[in-house]
């Protein structure tokens, strides 16, 4: 689950991690109000779930409380299209009004997870305020990496080498370590997936500031994060998605193409996307249904392929384990039955209880494509919206 800039910075700040003043405003009138109240020059930021919000025109700097508010109302209502959202976009509901900080220096520190490594990483750089994937990939000496060990923890002395790494000594050392060690902090009691605080900046007057945050918590941790799950913006996410998430599906992904998929298995899920690619399509979404052994539940997934306005054409394909192909089977048909996937229907069945599964599509009578492989499959699927 992701947080708005304004919240991560809620959450940051309570651990100790110091923010620019600011507060959020969801009409005009709060806006020049927020900014009256900061006084001077501020900052009016669009709060959307996107990064590039300034190319996009969703960050501009406001001389007055006035200005705030007709910045204000231009921004709030937009939709704002970034290389992140796509041409969908994404609705601005709220804009954080802050003070505008004169930068001396824009330092890069986040907090992910190390797959490899199994473990949270820092990384911290010098060249805050651009893309660290292009430093990482240009200049990798710029990028410095500490580890969380789970049964150690974070200790102060890392922190301390990634102040010094960060060359932020003197004056600066002590505040920069605190502020590490809170965002680390932050980051393990609050199950994040991801912390980024870009750029931290070094102000012409001395002070160390978050001056831009993103915050994501681990989806699978959100039962025991109650208070961050209240902070949820639903406006922020794919339509289906949450529709699929209502119905009690939770590996369902909205993606561009035209060929609606069910799968079970997360790299079976993974490997139909990509042979449907080879066969010349794109996929609709990603749906990985796992063990459903009920119709019900397959017919609740279809359902929310079904009703995309973008499928086409609908593959199921499935390598039975744990799940009865069977029940698979037994589910396609109801929802045949029901309308609910009106489109052109592949399907390929493998594993557990596949002779019952082919028996029942069989009897069916229902106008079904059928395929015995997995490029056979993609392939047909293909061809029915050819």
């Amino acid at each position: 689950m992701k947080l708005h800039e304004y919240q991560a910075k809620e959450l940051l700040a309570e651990y100790g991690v110091p923010v620019p003043a600011g507060s959020i405003a969801t009409t005009p009138e709060e806006a020049a109000e927020a900014a009256a109240g900061i006084g001077g020059a501020v900052v009016v930021k669009a709060q959307a779930h996107t990064g590039a919000r300034g190319k996009a025109g969703g960050v501009k700097v406001a001389n007055s409380a006035e200005e705030a508010g007709t910045i204000a109302q231009e921004i709030l209502g937009m939709n704002l299209v970034t290389n992140q959202t796509g041409p969908s976009g994404l609705p601005v509901n709220s804009v954080l009004i802050e003070e505008a900080i004169e930068i001396d220096r824009e330092l890069y520190l986040s907090v992910a997870i190390d797959g490899s490594a199994a473990m949270p990483v820092i990384i911290a750089s010098q060249e805050g305020g651009m893309d660290i994937e292009e430093v990482a990939a240009q200049r990798p000496e710029a990028i410095l990496r500490e580890y969380i060990d789970p049964a150690a923890g974070f200790q102060g002395f890392q922190a301390r080498a990634l102040a010094f790494g960060l060359g932020l000594t003197g004056d600066l050392n002590r505040p920069a370590t605190s502020l590490i060690e809170s965002l680390a902090k932050a980051f393990m009691e609050s199950d994040g997936s991801i912390a980024e605080i870009n750029p931290v900046v070094v102000t012409k007057d001395g002070r160390l500031l978050a001056a831009d945050a993103k915050f994501s918590i681990d989806d699978s941790a959100m039962f025991r994060q109650k208070s961050l799950d209240e902070k949820r913006d639903r406006t922020q996410e794919a339509e289906k998605e949450l529709e699929a998430q209502d119905a009690g599906i939770q590996n369902y992904i909205k993606l561009d193409g035209n060929i609606g998929c069910l799968v079970n298995g997360a790299g079976l899920a993974m490997s139909t996307l990509d042979a449907i690619k080879m066969a010349g399509g794109d996929a609709a979404n990603f749906l990985d249904i796992g063990t459903a052994n009920s119709p019900e539940a397959v017919v609740s997934a279809l359902r929310i392929i079904g009703t995309d306005p973008d499928v086409e054409a609908v593959l199921v394909n499935i390598f039975g384990g744990l799940a009865r192909t069977d029940i698979i089977a037994q589910g396609v048909i109801d929802a045949k039955n029901q309308g609910l996937i009106p489109q052109p229907t592949v399907i390929r069945l493998a594993g557990s209880n596949v002779n019952e599964g082919n028996e029942l599509l069989d009897k069916s009578g229902l106008e079904l494509v059928r395929a015995d492989g997995f490029a056979q499959a993609a392939q047909a699927a293909v061809d029915a919206i050819s």
